[in-house]
């Protein structure tokens, strides 16, 4: 069993009553997550919308458009369960599926382009807020639990924003170093396992003991596992692959397999 110090992203007692609570108290978080790079997003002006970012041949409306057209996808898994696997079959491959929103995208202005993203968003958190935590939903590769797709929202939008605010950023507009951050050091740790077996190797246990703003302190997996210990924002920009592990110097592995878990740490569902 996981625990945490804190306020804990998944709770502990089962009841259907406190299942809802804990996809929304998560779904609380992504609007908080998503809000403020909306509200960093007005600050740029529209001409600064085709700046590169580190995604390879991405522009910030390249990143926007993306963001809404996978808040599009969830809301037509969760609400209209349709099998997003199918629509990413009909353009023929994943690529050529995210080929298809940037496309599109790139034919709106900027303005148009947020107001897409509130739309999608917004359609996607009405049909996750009806859901228990547990209940399955449809997702790329597979079923996941409610609570698992609304975690994966916060990361997505989070890593993406970190692109904005890496580009557009300043000592005046820092990168927010929020509570959030934990939900991203939970997805972490909770596809662990899935990096080990993509890897081919065979995982043991870890535990996660990283340090948020305000000295927060989140811990996952079994007291006595090798750590991986550290600021939460140096393991969180490793795991959605923003940063290498030779650029997160304050983080540290005790043993195997903590060791080799930080070389395959990763946040996405998908490869």
């Amino acid at each position: 069993m996981s625990r945490q110090t804190g306020r804990s992203p998944l709770g502990a007692t089962t009841n259907p009553d406190t299942k809802l609570a804990r996809v929304r108290e998560i779904l609380t978080d992504l609007v908080k997550e998503q809000q403020s790079l909306d509200q960093f997003l007005q600050k740029i002006s529209p001409r600064e919308w085709g700046k590169a970012t580190a995604v390879e041949g991405w522009s910030i409306q390249d990143l926007v458009s993306h963001l809404a057209q996978f808040e599009d996808l969830v809301a037509e898994s969760v609400e209209d369960g349709v099998d997003p696997n199918v629509t990413v079959a009909e353009h023929g491959s994943f690529e050529a599926f995210v080929a298809s929103g940037t496309a599109k995208g790139a034919e709106m202005r900027p303005q148009d382009v947020i107001e897409w993203w509130r739309l999608s968003r917004a359609r996607a958190m009405d049909a996750l807020w009806a859901r228990e935590s547990s209940d399955r939903v449809m997702w790329l590769g597979g079923e996941c639990s409610a609570r698992l797709m609304a975690t994966y929202r916060i990361m997505e939008t989070w890593a993406h924003g970190l692109d904005v605010w890496d580009v557009m950023g300043d000592e005046e507009h820092p990168v927010p170093e929020t509570d959030r951050l934990r939900h991203i050091a939970f997805l972490a740790h909770r596809l662990l396992p899935l990096a080990f077996e993509r890897a081919g190797e065979t995982y043991a246990e870890v535990r996660i003991e990283v340090m948020g703003p305000d000295y927060a302190k989140w811990s996952f997996g079994p007291e006595g596992a090798p750590r991986i210990k550290g600021p939460a924002m140096q393991f969180a920009r490793l795991a959605v692959q923003r940063s290498t592990l030779e650029a997160c110097p304050d983080l540290t592995a005790e043993a195997e397999p903590a060791e080799r878990a930080l070389r395959l740490v990763t946040a996405y569902l998908t490869p």
